[in-house]
């Protein structure tokens, strides 16, 4: 959570978080107790992202957001209601800040002048089996 790109930010106030009986573990409590968190955030409509960063998320995460431009995480694993949001909101910032990191350029890279020498050496080689394998037939 303490990532340079979202250092500082405090998305929870802009966060809308549901209640509702969870289909996973707990017996009996899942049948009584809303365990089960949506998180919401309204992308489009976000104070503390920049229309760039918006741009981005919307793009990254599109499968994560409605047609109305609302981030949807879910977590129903927990028994208890409060670990089930905390679990959320650790996925939350999780998701924002690796759909914010920049991809790093990959910088095209060759071949050393000892593997080039390795190479050519060892097809001289497999050549060299060869052109003996073609003697004379009996």
């Amino acid at each position: 959570m303490s990532s340079d790109i979202i250092k500082g930010r405090d998305f929870v106030p802009e966060l809308l978080f549901l209640a509702s009986r969870s289909s996973g573990p707990g017996g009996q409590n899942v049948n009584k107790v809303s365990t089960k968190v949506d998180l919401r955030f309204d992308v489009l409509n976000s104070v503390l992202l920049t229309s760039k960063e918006k741009e981005v998320v919307l793009k990254k995460l599109a499968k994560k957001i409605s047609n109305d431009g609302i981030l949807i995480i879910v977590s129903q694993s927990e028994r208890s209601q409060l670990r089930n949001r905390q679990k959320v909101i650790e996925k939350f910032y999780a998701l924002i800040e690796k759909a914010l990191t920049p991809k790093k350029t990959r910088k095209p890279s060759r071949p050393s002048i000892s593997s080039i020498e390795k190479r050519l050496e060892k097809k001289r080689l497999t050549s060299e089996k060869k052109t003996l394998r073609k003697g004379t037939p009996i």
